[in-house]
């Protein structure tokens, strides 16, 4: 589809869209006919510091940093990126393509912590050069040497070095089959798996992304999520090159430490598409003060996607009521679905549409049927649709143990075929057989994308209820891990938004409940100066807390918490785009390695 009117992407669709286009040619592309345009903004104080990259400059810094890589015969393998969300993310990013290589990106180490999952990506991927800041590699390079089967890597700092020539630069022997980068899962529900992702599935799921979010040159973006991740990446970093708009960014610190700075920049920039995980939407909710929102203008945001995790119906009611006196509309929300496996999207609504909003039979969903029902009682599950398959796609719901198409009124599991879906896991074939061969009892239809989600599908609106891994069987009865979570965190106000783990321990041969919750700094600091003098006194009682807990799940799902954990705030695992990683809960309560706010106390 091309868009009236838009002759950019209808020149765009001819010289660039065909089987055998990459990466590279879009670029190269861009810089031959918009040569002064500006791509990129970097907001390096997340607030007016700006640093730009037009496309000509993006494309000669690129083939010359190329030059400098050729000479490490980088041609067909991976090389390791470790920057921070950054201009010099981008060009080190598209060097790599410029020279024939495999992107693999890692977030930099913070210090002071783990360096578990840089350790498990730089394995995993096989990468023997590293692409990072100077600053970077000094801190870090030392300590990675030290690590079993990473002491050979060979670091090189692009912030070091003399500008090679562009000019000496020679497109690489590659194709749209190719292999562009690695897409490591973001591991909420297991070990980071690095999805193997070729130019032709990014250019394919960029196109759709163009389409359902209805981009055109006119469109401007502003983004803050982390480059490594695939929201980030193919959704904020390279649907603006494709689609040929400006896109302003910041770090996800900067976010994170000041929400109104990502609001500021949409009020600030005009943005028309901006947007981030649920919890991004809570957060700033919750964290901006109605003083610092007086100079906002949100009036121009017209598309604010939702993806990544759970979108849920309160947020969308709370943020769009907080925020409609500065402009925003509730009609901007534009929940979606996708995942890494996919490269990025699979679907979305339309554009301009209200999000759809259903009422379900709590108890019927969770023995996976799909019965509709009347307003928000204690007994429906209120859900919010993701949108129908996009183009290029096809989505069918599937029950997960016979392999059988699930008619309308049955939950499955989420499967997927389409152009966008990934070439399966590096370097492991038999994860790739189970997640990426699923074929249809019977007719042997596929090869399907196991999504690992639930869900269902609706007049063709898709509805995901859960993870399949995520599903709780206690007594025999089916229980999703982010309904407790919910109820959990709305049942006392010193329990903080998006962080409970739901999770399931094994206890004397019988699954068992284990809520771990974290809980506000103040909640916190009262508990352990013990002052009770506080004037709401449930703010600073452990047991009240927990009764609280006990009584909410005890009401909602009939259920009874083996353990009950309240942590210190900012101390539950989470990806880096702010899912929890309940696995890794799992492991650190079983391991005695939660950071509780008292000592342990069965609940």
């Amino acid at each position: 589809m091309t868009l009236p009117g838009d002759a950019t992407s209808f020149a765009l669709s001819l010289e660039v869209e065909s089987a055998g286009a990459t990466l590279v040619d879009l670029l190269r592309w861009r810089a031959l006919n918009q040569p002064d345009q500006i791509g990129y903004t970097f907001l390096a104080d997340g607030d007016n510091e700006e640093i730009h990259l037009t496309y000509t400059e993006l494309d000669r810094r690129a083939r010359a940093m190329s030059a400098m890589l050729r000479s490490s015969n980088v041609a067909g393998r991976t090389v390791l990126l470790v920057f921070p969300s950054s201009l010099e993310f981008i060009v080190a990013f598209f060097a790599c393509l410029y020279s024939g290589a495999i992107v693999v990106a890692a977030q930099p180490p913070r210090p002071n912590r783990p360096m578990d999952r840089f350790v498990v990506i730089a394995r995993d991927s096989g990468a023997s050069v590293v692409m990072t800041l100077e600053p970077i590699r000094s801190r870090i390079a030392s300590s990675v040497a030290a690590i079993n089967g990473l002491e050979n890597l060979r670091w090189i700092a692009t912030d070091g070095g003399a500008d090679q020539d562009a000019a000496v630069w020679t497109p690489p022997d590659i194709n749209g089959e190719s292999i562009a980068l690695i897409q490591y899962t973001s591991g909420s529900t297991a070990s980071p798996n690095g999805t193997v992702i070729s130019h032709r599935n990014v250019l394919s799921n960029s196109r759709v992304i163009r389409d359902a979010f209805q981009h055109t040159a006119s469109s401007i973006g502003v983004g803050w999520l982390p480059m490594t991740h695939d929201m980030g990446l193919i959704g904020n970093m390279l649907q603006p090159l494709y689609a040929g708009f400006r896109y302003f960014f910041m770090s996800p610190e900067h976010f994170l430490v000041r929400p109104v700075r990502w609001l500021h920049a949409i009020s600030r920039y005009r943005a028309t598409t901006s947007g981030g995980p649920n919890f991004a939407y809570d957060y700033c909710a919750e964290k901006i003060a109605p003083a610092k929102r007086a100079e906002l203008d949100l009036s121009s945001w017209s598309l604010a996607f939702n993806g990544a995790e759970q979108v849920r119906p309160q947020t969308i009611d709370r943020f769009s009521a907080e925020f409609s006196r500065y402009g925003f509309r509730r009609d901007a929300f534009y929940p979606c679905y996708g995942l890494a496996e996919s490269t990025l999207l699979v679907s979305g609504g339309t554009k301009r549409a209200p999000p759809i909003v259903e009422s379900f039979d709590a108890d019927a969903l969770r023995s996976k049927y799909v019965v509709m029902k009347k307003g928000c009682t204690d007994s429906a599950r209120v859900l919010v649709g993701c949108g129908r398959a996009r183009a290029a796609h096809q989505v069918i719901i599937v029950d997960p143990e016979t392999r059988q198409q699930c008619p309308a009124d049955k939950v499955g599991e989420i499967w997927i075929a389409g152009a966008s879906v990934a070439q399966g896991y590096w370097q492991h074939s038999e994860t790739t057989g189970q997640v990426f061969e699923g074929y249809l009892d019977g007719t042997g239809q596929g090869p399907y994308l196991r999504s690992g989600d639930l869900g269902f599908l609706q007049d063709g609106e898709l509805f995901v209820c859960g993870r399949l891994k995520e599903v709780i069987v206690l007594g025999g009865t089916n229980h999703f891990s982010v309904d407790i979570e919910m109820t959990v965190e709305q049942c006392h106000p010193a329990i903080r938004a998006n962080c409970v783990a739901a999770v399931a321990v094994e206890v004397r041969g019988a699954e068992r409940l284990v809520v771990i919750a974290e809980v506000d700094r103040r909640f916190a600091a009262a508990v352990a100066s013990q002052q009770h003098e506080a004037k709401d006194p449930s703010l600073v009682s452990v047991a009240n807390v927990k009764a609280a807990i006990h009584e909410a799940v005890s009401r909602n799902h009939d259920l009874s918490a083996h353990d009950l954990c309240l942590v210190k705030q900012s101390t539950i695992s989470k990806t880096s785009s702010g899912k929890i990683q309940r696995h890794v809960c799992r492991e650190r309560y079983l391991a005695g390695n939660l950071v509780l706010v008292e000592s342990r106390a069965q609940g």
